[in-house]
């Protein structure tokens, strides 16, 4: 029989479960500050706990939800994690540079059930939904880098997976992940993506402040339709009222993402489409050009029209950045995560030291 994993305990659970082994409650504390505040690999480093007990720990849970299977490193900087499950299964996390600082993009299911055509991971399908414990060790084991901690400033779910189709194990690792005594982020620094789950969003803007974003990447039903079947269910007017409605804090907006395809959603017509369905939302645009994966139906649009769209929605006052995709030559820009094999740690693509 498998171990437990500690991580998917939230601090209350961990305190229930310390009791049963027949532990102070304040050792829960102390397990809590160690596994997220200290970041600790082995119990054995945690030496204010007894020698028994931390023998205990060993027999009865697992502190580690996932190994690092390999990590490719990019000539900007970025690096794209592939993490192996205890069932088998492989998901990435990606570390994309922003000098001096880093932003951390997790995942949150093995595969994705949506099917979003220009989407690698949607090809793929899905699996599985990740554990609290399997979201939360993405960033445990990237944090364990002495070197990297302190330049990660912000963390994105917008890895593999949708996270408002994980809803419950995404607000509990959001929780872990916000939490003074946890990893202790600021909810102004994690934001979650998502294709448009109107029924989640709905309980997110009331579970936790942490930034939205919608990816929408067309502008009238019909071609999102064909994009995203998931409007097939929730249609752009459904969508963008739950948008209107959303409990923004004070000075946020929500991010919208618009992948451009060149020809097919990427016209001055549909930029102003665009500028009609965002009235009356707090908005911000993030305009990012298709990024190519083998066996992709679309190609990215020319410098011009990226910048003939992106001033269409200017001149209409909404803020609109294109942004740069990077990690390209390893396959870790957006939309193209795939967690398509596995390398044994000793192989020589293995070409960084993660300080584990």
């Amino acid at each position: 029989m498998e171990s437990v994993l500690i991580k998917n305990f939230s601090a209350e659970e961990l305190e229930a479960w310390v009791r049963s082994l027949g532990e102070k409650p304040f050792r829960a504390r102390q397990l809590f500050r160690h596994m997220y505040a200290r970041n600790v690999g082995s119990w054995d480093e945690c030496t204010d706990l007894s020698r028994t007990f931390r023998d205990q720990l060993r027999f009865a849970c697992s502190l580690d939800a996932l190994e690092i299977a390999r990590v490719d490193k990019a000539s900007d900087e970025t690096t794209k994690y592939l993490f192996r499950l205890r069932d088998g299964n492989h998901i990435e996390s990606v570390l994309i540079p922003h000098p001096p600082s880093y932003t951390l993009c997790v995942s949150s299911q093995v595969g994705c059930a949506l099917g979003c055509k220009f989407c690698l991971t949607g090809s793929l399908g899905f699996k599985r939904n990740l554990e609290t414990a399997e979201i939360v060790d993405q960033a445990c084991r990237i944090l364990r880098d002495p070197a990297i901690r302190p330049k990660i400033t912000n963390i994105v779910f917008m890895g593999m997976g949708e996270p408002l189709a994980n809803y419950d194990a995404v607000i509990r690792a959001i929780r872990i992940i916000t939490d003074m005594n946890g990893l202790a982020f600021s909810h102004r620094r994690v934001t979650l993506s998502t294709v448009g789950l109107v029924p989640q969003m709905r309980r997110l803007g009331l579970d936790t402040p942490v930034n939205l974003a919608v990816s929408l990447h067309a502008a009238e039903d019909r071609l999102r339709n064909d994009l995203m079947p998931v409007n097939r269910t929730y249609p752009l007017d459904e969508l963008m009222r739950a948008c209107r409605d959303y409990p923004l804090p004070t000075r946020k907006r929500i991010t919208f993402e618009y992948i451009l395809l060149d020809g097919v959603n990427d016209s001055p017509g549909q930029a102003r489409d665009l500028v009609r369905i965002l009235h009356g939302v707090r908005a911000k645009v993030n305009l990012i050009p298709f990024n190519p994966h083998p066996g992709a139906p679309f190609g990215a649009p020319s410098e011009e029209r990226i910048l003939a769209f992106q001033e269409v929605l200017q001149k209409a006052r909404l803020t609109a950045i294109i942004r740069k995709s990077r990690g390209h030559e390893i396959s870790a820009a957006c939309g193209q995560l795939a967690a398509k094999c596995a390398v044994p740690e000793t192989s020589p693509c293995r070409d960084i030291d993660i300080g584990t």
